[in-house]
């Protein structure tokens, strides 16, 4: 098992390096000038010549492409063009609330899919079981920008019960001092007993968290309902009720015990997928996290930002993967 894991840790390495490979070309070969952005609208061709050179622009390609492998090794994602702060500032600043959806979500899936599949399996060909594969090909299917619209229209517009969007009320950052110790605002709230603006936070959550977590929460039943089915088949529980083991023992005990590696895949890559696709979710309820940063930096061209944010969600992916085959390794029924 520890040669697999060091194998899949080299290929991570190269994926990274691909990943970074490609990302420095197309930053070279989009059609702006970074040196004009950076000097400013107003500014002559002395200004210019130094944002080159500053910029590091002047070297040729192999140059530039050393000088960008040995940033990253030493944490540095260059400097934002519109903030002229560094792009890992940044990055920092912006994660946690980006992260505070991602683990939400990953919550909801694991309590709402793994039980939803685990009972449309029991209830296989039944009226839940028909229910339930019509909710996870719905929640597989609809694209997330009509979901998010939707629910703010109902929530939002129709019933008036939570809010349309953003992190916080203003109320709430007038009467009460926002906390910052993870940049998790919901988690922060509770370490400092701040209740009011806890409430106020979780309720601006559950928008984004709903339409973030209904692609994983449907992966989930679905791929648990399956492998389920096919474990519910085997010899050893038709022999096990045999027995007269009661079918919940068989089930819960078990059938479930040996399909959780299958669902712990597929729960790991759909956080990858989940993480992306926060991106177009912060953007649409205005939540201050990734989503927002990198649609501030697309818009204005700010490719250092592009940049820091592509890798930041390449690496995820990658780690995320490679949680995957670790936990396909540790099944002892698999060949490595």
């Amino acid at each position: 098992m520890k040669k697999y894991i060091l194998k899949r840790l080299l290929l991570s390495i190269i994926v990274i390096f691909g990943v970074v490979t490609i990302t420095f070309i197309i930053s070279r070969v989009l059609p702006s000038d970074p040196a004009a952005k950076w000097a400013g609208a107003r500014a002559t061709p002395e200004q210019l010549a130094q944002a080159r050179q500053d910029l590091g622009l002047d070297d040729p390609l192999i140059v530039q492409y050393g000088h960008y492998i040995s940033d990253l090794l030493h944490g540095d994602l260059g400097v934002s063009l519109n903030s002229k702060r560094p792009v890992i500032k940044e990055l920092i600043q912006y994660i946690p609330a980006t992260l505070e959806l991602v683990l939400m979500a990953f919550i909801l899936a694991v309590i709402i899919g793994i039980p939803l599949g685990i009972y449309s399996a029991k209830k296989k060909d039944r009226l839940f079981d028909h229910l339930s594969r019509v909710f996870s090909i719905g929640a597989i299917s609809l694209p997330t920008f009509w979901v998010a619209l939707f629910l703010q229209l109902i929530f939002y517009k129709s019933l008036q019960l939570l809010p349309v969007g953003g992190e916080i009320s203003v109320e709430m950052t007038i009467f009460y001092d926002k906390p910052h110790i993870t940049g998790m605002l919901c988690l922060d709230c509770l370490l400092t007993g701040n209740i009011p603006m806890f409430v106020d936070a979780l309720k601006h959550l559950i928008l984004p968290c709903i339409t973030i977590a209904l692609y994983p929460i449907g992966l989930v039943a679905r791929m648990t309902r399956s492998a389920l089915l096919e474990i519910l088949n085997e010899d050893y529980i038709t022999a096990g009720r045999s027995y007269g083991i009661k079918e919940s023992r068989m089930l819960w005990k078990y059938a479930l015990k040996n399909s959780l590696g299958a669902t712990a895949t597929d729960v790991a890559l759909s956080m990858g997928y989940t993480l992306t696709d926060t991106f177009l979710v912060e953007a649409i309820f205005a939540w201050p996290g990734i989503g927002k940063y990198i649609s501030d930096a697309v818009t204005t061209l700010d490719t250092p930002a592009i940049i820091g944010v592509t890798l930041f969600g390449s690496l995820c992916y990658i780690i995320l993967n490679l949680l995957a085959d670790i936990i396909i390794a540790s099944d002892p029924r698999i060949r490595l």
